[in-house]
């Protein structure tokens, strides 16, 4: 019988082995743990959502300013004097 005495990797476990040998508990913790930290992400950004609504971050300012330049639509049985005459 021809052994290799250098190669030992027979003898011990593999590292990639060893985290697959975790416990169906230990990998459920794991899992909750994960979801719980989403949910905290997830309200988190929904705090910061609903405060800059209530602190007015969506609110239109550019719109009002410009509505003026808009063309007006003409009022029916009148013509617009500033358009051309033909």
């Amino acid at each position: 019988m021809v052994t290799n005495m250098g190669d030992n990797r027979h003898t011990r476990p593999c590292r990639r082995k060893i985290h697959l040998r975790l416990s169906m508990n230990q990998r459920m913790s794991v899992l909750i743990l994960l979801i719980a930290f989403s949910i905290l992400i997830a309200g988190g950004f929904l705090v910061a959502f609903i405060w800059s609504v209530k602190k007015g971050q969506y609110d239109d300012d550019y719109t009002p300013s410009v509505r003026m330049l808009f063309d007006d639509k003409p009022v029916s049985g009148k013509k617009s004097s500033l358009l051309p005459k033909q």
